[in-house]
């Protein structure tokens, strides 16, 4: 029998609050049936094995929503009693699906009242999750062609994953991956009222759900990716476009002055201050710092605090530019601005001749100018943590667990490691562990200093990639091989198959250009490689035949944060 709920004015049941209770309904039973995995498998076909995990493992399913629009308080209760649910206390503003609904029917947007509620249903395996419910209500009546139409079109009907530990390269990496698997950009918003910020996506053609339309929520102010995200969705003029990329060099250089004037340093996420008291600190004009302080708020790094015109915070995007932070990208801002900077200037030279431009600019190629200034061989080798996130989570690798597990433990050899901070992370989660760190003189003392207490468990070997240590159990070539041609890898290659035993495993972290033609942190960072080192980003199928000409087979890959991946190669 159809359960009716009393209209207001009349007490007969209507076929509208008939639908709703039964769209209510429908919705709650849906919530409580789904995993994670498998949702996430349907809404973007394609999506499988290890990508499917690493996304897994960065959200989870937390509600669906639709909108519903009753007379009055009374009604919407008596509704979800009907669905078998529960309001979960007052209703919020719901300030995105207002905005969005004014702009699709040309009211301002006071004229809505558009409300959340969010009554708790549970999981197949009992995690707390939601019906997400938008309420237009409409007691006068004024809004009944925008409920009309909006029940009819169900434009707000969705599905939502909450991002774990939401922070800027996470939220980049998820919405990449979302990207690549077919679904569309759609809005977003930040809703004040709740400190959360979401990103829609319209779900893609061959989506295996009755939902159209899938959110990412994240806790927290992320309005510097949030504005990425609307850009990426919002057509454009050519010319617009045009000049929008003929600005990056702009970006680049208020990055680097932003790192050098040590304004982060100066700045606070939680309190706004003025341009002219920024200027005292970091000894600047204060007129021209606002101008930068615009601009940086334009790109995300800074935010102009409401209601205080003139009066500027950090994001979360600026705190990695501090020093001192964790993951700081200081050092690496310092490059990209800098040295690197000036070789890129050098571009059509490398398209034209295949010398790198930085060799073209410096004379030389850039390890060896590096190791002849030691302020910039230090600033270069803080430069290269800045993409630690790609080790996390550990243990990293399924290889570097077995190894870790094994009776007496194993050893782990980092082959060019730097100053240890891929090691270090291993070493530290593992205490079975031991270790061996290959590199130039002077980065082994600054990675011993670096490493700790964890050095006692770590050899340190000096030398260039001739001198690979064997006998080892796991060896490492993080972001190597990008950094040379194709000859030069099958050499290193080659030295790392002579030194490993029959039984060793080699793991190569490197980024893999896409096989088909999709956005790519690999294909910038390939135009990176060529300009400054001489070397390239590669396809997995690329380093499988620069693995078979060095006598090694590749088993297989997984993906890492910030687009990364891990190849594992064994000897045939």
């Amino acid at each position: 029998m159809t359960t009716t709920t009393p209209a207001p004015a009349s007490g007969r049941p209507t076929p509208a609050r008939d639908a709703d209770v039964e769209r209510l309904r429908a919705a709650a039973d849906f919530v409580r049936e789904q995993e994670t995995p498998d949702l996430l498998a349907r809404v973007l076909p394609g999506l499988d094995g290890p990508e499917l995990r690493a996304m897994t493992e960065r959200c989870r399913f937390a509600h669906a929503a639709l909108l519903v629009s009753p007379p009055d308080e009374r009604v919407l209760r008596a509704e979800l009693a009907a669905a078998g649910l529960s309001p979960d206390g007052e209703a919020r503003p719901s300030v995105v699906v207002r905005d969005r609904m004014a702009a699709r029917h040309g009211r301002g947007a006071g004229e809505l009242d558009v409300r959340i509620l969010r009554p708790e249903v549970y999981g197949p395996g009992g995690e707390r999750r939601a019906v997400e419910v938008f309420v237009l209500t409409d007691p006068a009546g004024s809004a009944a062609a925008v409920a009309a139409d909006e029940r009819a079109a169900d434009r707000e009907a969705h599905l939502a994953f909450d991002v774990e530990r939401p922070d800027p390269l996470v939220l980049r990496g998820l919405r990449a991956g979302f990207l690549r698997h077919g679904a569309a950009p759609d809005g977003g918003g930040y809703n004040p009222h709740e400190d959360g910020t979401v990103f829609y996506f319209a779900a893609p053609e061959e989506t295996k759900t009755p939902y159209r339309r899938v959110e990412l929520y994240a806790r927290g102010d992320h309005r510097d990716v949030l504005a990425e995200h609307l850009a990426g969705g919002r057509d454009s003029h050519p010319a617009e476009t045009l000049l929008r990329l003929l600005t990056g060099a702009w970006t680049t250089q208020a990055l680097a002055a932003c790192a050098e004037l040590r304004l982060p340093e100066a700045m606070s996420p939680f309190t706004a201050r003025g341009a002219e008291a920024l200027a005292r600190v970091v000894g600047a004009r204060p007129e021209n710092l606002a101008t930068l302080l615009r601009y940086l708020a334009m790109v995300g790094v800074v935010a102009e605090e409401p209601g205080a015109r003139g009066t500027f915070r950090l994001t979360e995007a600026g705190l990695l530019l501090r020093e001192d932070a964790e993951g700081s990208v200081r050092a690496l801002a310092l490059m990209y601005g800098g040295p690197f900077y000036e070789s890129f200037a050098r571009l059509v030279h490398t398209v034209r001749t295949g010398e790198p431009g930085f060799e073209d600019r410096y004379g030389e190629n850039h390890f060896d100018h590096f190791a002849r200034d030691p302020e910039l061989a230090a600033r270069f080798d803080r430069s290269m943590t800045a993409s630690a996130p790609v080790f996390d989570p550990l243990p990293w690798h399924p290889v570097v667990t077995a190894a870790a597990a094994a009776p007496g433990g194993r050893t782990v050899v980092d082959i060019a490691g730097g100053t240890g901070e891929l090691l270090g992370r291993l070493l530290t989660a593992h205490p079975a562990l031991r270790g061996v760190l290959l590199e130039r003189a002077h980065v082994v003392e600054a990675a011993r200093a670096r490493l700790g207490a964890v050095a006692e468990r770590c050899a340190f070997v000096t030398g260039d990639f001739a001198d690979v240590p064997p006998g080892g159990d796991v060896y490492v070539l993080s972001r190597v091989l990008h950094d040379w041609d194709d000859e030069r890898c099958r050499t290193i290659l080659r030295h790392c198959a002579a030194a490993m035993p029959p039984e060793a495993d080699l793991l190569i972290v490197e980024r893999l250009l896409p096989e088909k033609p999709t956005p790519s942190l690999a294909t910038a960072w390939d135009l990176h490689m060529m300009c400054n080192t001489g070397g390239r980003e590669r396809t997995a199928a690329s380093y499988a035949r620069l693995l078979a000409d060095a006598g090694l087979v590749l088993v297989g890959h997984s993906p890492l944060p910030l687009e990364a991946h891990v190849l594992r190669a064994r000897r045939r």
